[in-house]
């Protein structure tokens, strides 16, 4: 499907002016047009054979070149996007681009042509995209991808919002996702929402993008923007970097604030960076990361600053180290296995000592809490469905306008709009969350504390000092199903692995392996605690190893 988006060309490149998509005002996305005029610096075909597919460090050098503006590279992504997302393949990945896109690149400019310092912060003038449940204080707005919370605003940008503003980056727009970041039902189509619809695969607009920071992932895949940000309960930054080819870092709990983010699981809840490049998502990452006095799980970072992880992007970072595999995650599909195989023997190759098999001590009793208490009472969904009900009506309390203030009120809220909200699936998890009881039920504390010491102390930790690892390493998932209203799309993969890292608290970084009949799949590093550094240093040695990561249809995103 490749040819599909091949086929989109950029004929209002060559008229010097184009139509472009600029603000959704429910589902599905509909556009305001508005004009935008080529700066004089760079011609339109020099920003499409300059500015595509970008790093951050060539927009960089790009800006200090001159060789365009931001506004100019702003424009270009802002004119791919009405191109590509919201005509042509139609890929929804963008639920609103930033109404003052313009005013922001424009001022940016200024400061670039008078030298002043802020043109030498890190992601100067990067577009940058946020997922739809990451709060702005701006003209956008914030729903988590639901009509609910139409009539009602944020009071302040999120800690990490203020970051990356702080850094530079040019908040371009806001990503589509699951609706509720996946929480609302346990058949809930990946990619769909209530005021985005459905986001497409930029591989095959007819397969999964998968859940839920899945407008993040596409728009990065697609060229839509540098870099975007996303969040991660279970394997919400990693299903979504893998079925899209593309980068995504889960923090450890605690290295990324999560205040002004729409909450599910304070025990598991994450943001982080979804990339093309390795590089790139250690940048964003070493912005974003840092103390916050309004997320506790960020104390440590108050005496222990996060170190910049671009210091970590070492060819050799290989060489000598031990990584475990992760066989009884690999799952069944031969051709998974053997697209793993090859991402193993590129690490033997660059002198990484693999150890293979490595086994997760605790895993049949996690295997057994998800088989014998089911999809619905599984420690984890326990964890989850009691502190979204908690943690959703303390953010509720802090938006500004009429939307309901508690889970019920939510839940209210689709019965009464079913025809917008629910045409897919129902919301049998949200009701699910509504019966349970207070954080302070026992059921609730042995859950969080036996997820977490299984996953963790017991499980991952010890699988590392077993054999004295840097590593450990599993296909993140199979290539993407295609996108199914009837028995939805359930992502591939296998044994919870995702989920292993997500009830420790702890980081993974997903890199693209390679392609299974043009689809992408993903490798995924983890590791203990506060590992990130290490992950990243292993992840962008093999990524520069392996160079496994083919842009959809063979670089020909148009």
């Amino acid at each position: 499907m490749g040819s599909l988006i091949a086929s989109v060309r950029y004929r209002a490149w060559s008229r010097r002016r184009a139509i472009v998509t600029l603000i959704c005002s429910g589902p599905p996305l509909f556009v305001l047009a508005a004009s935008w005029a080529l700066s004089s610096v760079a011609s339109a075909a020099d920003m499409d054979d300059v500015a595509r597919g970008a790093s951050i460090a060539a927009i960089e050098q790009a800006l200090s070149d001159r060789s365009y503006t931001v506004s100019d590279l702003a424009g270009y992504y802002v004119t791919r996007i009405g191109a590509l997302d919201q005509n042509g393949p139609a890929l929804h990945s963008i639920v609103e681009v930033n109404p003052d896109w313009k005013s922001l690149a424009q001022d940016m400019d200024k400061q670039l042509k008078s030298g002043a310092p802020a043109a030498r912060k890190p992601l100067f003038g990067v577009p940058i995209v946020l997922k739809d449940n990451i709060d702005t204080a701006d003209r956008m707005q914030t729903r988590a991808g639901s009509l609910a919370l139409l009539s009602s605003s944020p009071q302040r940008d999120a800690f990490i919002v203020r970051r990356l503003r702080a850094a530079g980056g040019l908040i371009l727009g806001k990503a589509n996702m699951s609706e509720w970041a996946g929480m609302r039902a346990f058949n809930q189509t990946a990619g769909w929402s209530g005021r985005g619809g459905q986001t497409r695969n930029p591989y095959d607009p007819a397969r999964s993008p998968s859940g839920s920071s899945s407008g993040s992932a596409v728009a990065v895949a697609a060229d839509l923007a540098a870099a975007a940000i996303g969040t991660d309960t279970g394997g919400s930054i990693a299903g979504p970097a893998s079925a899209n080819g593309v980068v995504g870092i889960r923090p450890t709990v605690g290295l990324v604030s999560r205040s002004g983010i729409i909450p599910i699981s304070s025990s598991y809840d994450t943001a982080g960076p979804l990339a093309r490049t390795v590089a790139d998502a250690a940048a964003v990452l070493t912005v974003i990361a840092g103390y916050d006095p309004d997320d506790p799980a960020t104390a440590r970072l108050k005496h222990e600053p996060a170190p910049d992880f671009r210091l970590a992007l070492k060819l050799d970072s290989l060489k000598g180290a031990r990584i475990g595999v992760l066989r009884e995650y690999a799952g069944s599909n031969p051709s998974v296995v053997e697209v793993f195989d090859r991402a193993i023997a590129t690490l033997r190759a660059q002198g990484a000592i693999v150890i293979d098999p490595v086994s997760i001590p605790t895993k049949r009793a996690i295997d057994d809490d998800f088989r014998t208490k089911g999809e619905a009472n599984n420690d984890t969904e326990i964890v989850q469905e009691t502190e979204f009900k908690d943690g959703i009506k303390s953010y509720l309390a802090t938006r500004r306008g009429r939307c309901p203030r508690d889970l019920q009120g939510l839940i209210d809220f689709d019965n009464e709009h079913a025809a917008e909200e629910m045409p897919y699936f129902g919301q049998d998890v949200f009701t699910a969350s509504q019966r349970r009881g207070p954080i302070t039920d026992k059921v609730y504390s042995d859950a969080v504390e036996r997820a977490r010491r299984l996953a963790g102390p017991e499980g991952i930790d010890v699988a590392i000092r077993t054999d004295h690892l840097n590593a450990l390493i599993a296909p993140t998932a199979g290539p993407a199903p295609l996108i199914d209203y009837i028995a939805s799309d359930a992502d591939g993969g296998d044994g919870h692995f995702l989920m292993l890292a997500a009830a420790a608290g702890y980081p993974r970084i997903t890199v693209p392996m390679g392609q299974i009949r043009g689809m992408p799949v993903g490798i995924t590093f983890t590791g203990t605690a506060w590992s990130e550094f290490k992950l990243i240093a292993l992840a962008y040695a093999y990524e520069q190893a392996s160079h496994a990561r083919r842009p959809p249809g063979q670089g020909v995103v148009q």
